[in-house]
């Protein structure tokens, strides 16, 4: 049965991966997330500035550490490596950095990437500011079609997310989108990044892992 699972897994992320190819996005699967991480490393020049989103993902496979060992500056909102300057200030200095990370949080397997925010700096850094973005996703965020992703979005991540960040939401206790009202909405700003965006360089890496939310 593992095998079985394997190969289904394997097909699902080479579809993905032509996919957002045919899109003019630079696309690759990794076997695990320490390849993932190694071949990234690789992507990023020495003493390039690097903004790291808020995602688990990119924790889970060692890559912030990593880059911090390296020498590189790196601005994010997390951990007790946190960027000791105003939070808006760190948010807008992701926005101009050479190099941004994150994940997505959906992923279809006709190669668009669906994202939601409650503030806007992440999917900003995505499209437009950075002269290099790297996404990566574990094989659980691609989703058939975009109906598929927002739902997953709703219904999965916001839930998750919420309840990691202890937002006060209806769905980080009942695990399921109520499209509430509170001041801690998450879901605030939808992006859908159908092609490459003509001025900026992403690269979208697929790992055969379940990772981050």
């Amino acid at each position: 049965m593992d095998e079985v699972f394997s190969s289904y897994i394997t097909s699902l992320i080479e579809r993905t991966v032509s996919s957002l190819q045919k899109r003019e996005f630079n696309a690759f699967s990794a076997r695990c997330g320490d390849e993932a991480r190694d071949r990234i490393l690789e992507m990023i020049a020495p003493g390039s500035t690097v903004g790291v989103g808020g995602s688990v993902t990119l924790r889970q496979i060692g890559l912030v550490e990593a880059l911090e060992s390296k020498g590189h500056t790196v601005y994010q909102r997390w951990g007790p490596q946190v960027t000791q300057s105003p939070e808006m200030d760190t948010r807008r200095a992701m926005l101009t950095c050479d190099v941004f990370l994150t994940s997505s949080n959906a992923i279809t397997a006709e190669g668009e990437l669906v994202n939601m925010d409650g503030i806007g700096n992440r999917v900003s850094a995505m499209i437009f500011g950075p002269s290099k973005v790297i996404v990566v996703a574990g094989w659980n965020k691609i989703v058939t079609d975009l109906n598929a992703a927002v739902l997953r979005i709703r219904n999965v991540a916001a839930p998750l997310n919420a309840k990691r960040l202890e937002l006060k939401v209806p769905c980080a206790k009942t695990g399921y989108c109520s499209d509430c009202d509170s001041p801690d909405n998450m879901c605030r700003v939808t992006t859908i990044i159908s092609r490459k965006p003509r001025r900026t360089d992403i690269t979208v890496v697929l790992v055969a892992e379940q990772l981050g939310f």
